[in-house]
Order: C-alpha cells, then sequence, then structure tokens
C-alpha cells in the first residue's frame, strides 16, 4: 500500500531559474549580474533565463559579460522584455536561445568615445582613438556573424546611424528565435536585480 506523500527524488532536476536585468551595463552591474548567475550555478540551476532590458552602456564590460555568460555550465536563454539597445544586443546574443516580447525593440549604432574636459588631440592621439573604435566594432560585428548569422558588411551598417528594430525585424535578421511573452513556471526563482541609481 502507498502513502499519498509524493517525497522529492534526491536528484531531481530544479526548474528554470529567471533573473530580471533592467540596468545599464556598466562595472557594477556587470559584476552584480554575474555573479548572481554564479550563485544559481552553484545551487545547482541549470537552466538559466535572463529577462532583459537595457539602453547599453560600456562596449568592454557588455562584451566581457557575453564571454562569460556563454561559458558558464548552463542552458541560458535570453529574452528582450521591452528594449534592448547598443551592447545589450551583444548580451543578448549569448543566449542559447533568444526570445523577445511582441512589443520589444532592439536599436544599434557605432561605438562612440568620449574625451573628458577640453580635450586638445594631435592626429596620433586621433589615430588611437579612431583604431580602438575600429576594432571594438569589429569584435561586435563578428560576434553578429557568428550568433545571429549576419555578414560582416551588413553589420558595419548598422554602425553608421541608429537602426531600430521590431521583435519581427529582429526575427527577420537572425537575432531572435522566437517571438513569445516570458512565462515563469510554478517554483522557478525569479531574481529581480536591484542597482544603486548613479
Amino acid at each position: 500500500m502507498q502513502s499519498g506523500i509524493q517525497l522529492p527524488l534526491p536528484n531531481a532536476p530544479k526548474p528554470p531559474a529567471f533573473i530580471s536585468f533592467c540596468a545599464d551595463i556598466n562595472p557594477q552591474t556587470t559584476e552584480i549580474l554575474l555573479g548572481n548567475v554564479s550563485a544559481l550555478i552553484g545551487q545547482g540551476f541549470r537552466e538559466v533565463h535572463l529577462l532583459l532590458s537595457t539602453p547599453g552602456g560600456s562596449v568592454q564590460h557588455g562584451i566581457t559579460m557575453y564571454n562569460l555568460l556563454r561559458g558558464m555550465p548552463i542552458d541560458l536563454i535570453t529574452h528582450n522584455t521591452g528594449n534592448v539597445d547598443s551592447i545589450g544586443t551583444v548580451v543578448f546574443l549569448a543566449g542559447k536561445v533568444r526570445r523577445a516580447c511582441p512589443q520589444a525593440t532592439f536599436m544599434q549604432h557605432g561605438v562612440a568615445c568620449g574625451f573628458p574636459g577640453p580635450a586638445q588631440l594631435f592626429e596620433k592621439n586621433l589615430q588611437e582613438t579612431l583604431a580602438s573604435v575600429q576594432a571594438d566594432q569589429g569584435r561586435i560585428a563578428d560576434i553578429y556573424k557568428e550568433r545571429a548569422g549576419i555578414e560582416k558588411a551588413d553589420a558595419e551598417k548598422l554602425f553608421l546611424g541608429e537602426t531600430r528594430m521590431t521583435a519581427e525585424d529582429a526575427k527577420t535578421r537572425g537575432l531572435v528565435h522566437e517571438i513569445r511573452d516570458v512565462s515563469s513556471p510554478n517554483g522557478s526563482p525569479v531574481l529581480q536585480l536591484v542597482f544603486n541609481r548613479q
């Protein structure tokens, strides 16, 4: 005779975990996101959904975030929940499966560089700055090609101005696999990352 109590199996797989990231990409937010993903891995989670809405930010930290997320022992599902702009698109492309809400948008533009205060620049400085911008754009174009199949020449056209895409446009171009609303199953943890506003 069996008891009506169902005990969990000792090695039952954990449900997927969800992390909501609505922030700029900078040193602080990169560290907090990666720390939370690492903590979930340590707790035995193997499927992580990154709910992403970001205006972009630091190219350096966006590419770092992309590389480390890709290297972690998880199935990463990225989901554009509002707008994913600029270097945020690279982070989005880290997903093994990439989804977007029907109303979501994407925006790409060229890499910008700022000059602090009144700056006096010589030809050598300008050449070095241009080379740095072109190198960053080359890295981003390589990621677009590898992850979405966007040819380098087409990616470079995205850097000439601001290119805005709907979820449907992004799916046509290969950035998005599925257009669907977010849905987290019962029992899945949902972490809302909170950052100090500067």
